[in-house]
């Protein structure tokens, strides 16, 4: 299973989604919003990891967004095992990233954000991002893996 991940893609596909990431949640972008859609009122120190260190809470992302890449890489790999399709590339990467985005990260985060009282806008704010990233891996690991 792992000897045909391609390490480059898991690579590029961990920096691209993180870099996304560092993007969506932007002080210019929706960083900002989701910040106030939180609880936190305009102009309250941002220090989303409470306790934690800020070197704490972006190793941890940094190195999830690394192990969501891997995880993509052996799920492209399955699909490709399993023949769904004659070739694997760019737009088949970036459609199964949407499958899992959608129907995986985003139906399962749903009811943290509803059970956790930040409604509907929190959860479209972060799995917007996650789906995003996914799609993204998706279409680098194609690139990489692709037959």
């Amino acid at each position: 299973m792992f000897e045909d991940i391609s390490w480059v893609g898991v690579l590029v596909a961990g920096i691209v989604s993180t870099g996304s990431g560092a993007l969506w949640f932007g002080p210019k972008t929706f960083f900002p919003v989701w910040w106030r859609l939180i609880g936190h009122p305009p102009g309250t120190p941002a220090n989303p990891g409470g306790d934690l260190s800020m070197v704490v809470v972006f190793g941890s992302t940094i190195a999830a967004q690394f192990v969501q890449a891997l995880t993509m890489s052996v799920v492209i790999n399955l699909a490709i095992n399993a023949g769904f399709t004659a070739s694997f590339g760019i737009v088949d990467g970036a459609l199964l990233g949407l499958v899992v985005g959608g129907g995986i990260a985003a139906a399962s985060s749903l009811s943290h954000r509803l059970f956790g009282g930040h409604g509907f806008a929190v959860w479209a704010i972060e799995v917007g991002n996650d789906v995003l990233n996914l799609v993204l891996m998706g279409a680098i690991l194609g690139y990489f893996q692709g037959a």
